[in-house]
């Protein structure tokens, strides 16, 4: 059996989305459904089996650190300035070891089956160099119709022209070779992911479930109202 990759778990971003919400405390640590964000996230992660987890942190760093204290979590911290999603994850690569990583936003959560296991089961590292999980944007919660790619009928993914697509929800999993030959610090994750779909290597497989975002404050109570209606 292939050993479990590791997890790396987005939480170094402003959340400027939410408002006053983010005044005193980081996005991550705001809760829904009497939970945190962040915690959401872990907990996804470890019901896949990824108990190796890494956490960025940048934007009241301190608070993330705290929360996490005693988990067994390493934090990665951006403490001079923020690196976004690419090179975010590029600084905690030594905290990840080598071999594909798991990543995932903190600020959505999930109903259905496990998101990191279906990726994990679908994951294919000879002709794969980033797996999304998606949904139809037609039919995806909080995503106002837009679409992040089309899909054929083998999985693999190009850039979306229009409305007609697939929306990223957040969890992937990568190769970090993508990473290399990026000069820049502070870089996102659109750039590798440009040269992975240009190479025939980035699929996407479909989500069996449901998914809300939690970027913007209306954005909790539709995660609560989906959940509790999972639950009933």
């Amino acid at each position: 059996m292939r050993p479990k990759p590791p997890l790396m778990l987005f939480a170094a971003g402003f959340g400027t989305r939410m408002g006053a919400l983010t005044a005193s405390r980081p996005k991550p640590l705001i809760e829904v459904a009497g939970k945190a964000l962040l915690d959401h996230a872990r907990e996804v992660g470890v019901a896949a089996g990824l108990t190796r987890q890494v956490v960025n942190a940048h934007y009241m760093a301190d608070q993330i650190t705290a929360h996490l204290e005693g988990s067994g979590v390493a934090v990665s911290v951006e403490r001079e300035r923020i690196l976004d999603t690419g090179g975010g994850l590029r600084r905690a690569l030594p905290m990840l070891g080598p071999g594909p990583v798991v990543t995932l936003n903190t600020d959505a959560v999930w109903t259905g089956q496990n998101p990191l296991t279906q990726l994990l089961d679908a994951w294919d590292d000879a002709r794969m160099d980033v797996l999304f999980l998606v949904l139809p944007a037609s039919v995806a919660r909080s995503a106002t119709g837009r679409s992040d790619f089309v899909m054929d009928a083998d999985g693999r993914i190009s850039w979306a022209k229009g409305r007609d697509g697939v929306l990223y929800l957040g969890a992937q999993i990568l190769n970090p070779r993508i990473l290399e030959g990026e000069g820049d610090e502070v870089f996102s994750l659109h750039r590798p992911w440009t040269a992975a779909i240009e190479a025939g290597r980035a699929f996407g497989v479909i989500h069996q479930g449901d998914w809300c975002d939690v970027g913007h404050p209306g954005g909790i109570a539709e995660a609560e109202a989906m959940l509790n209606s999972h639950d009933v």
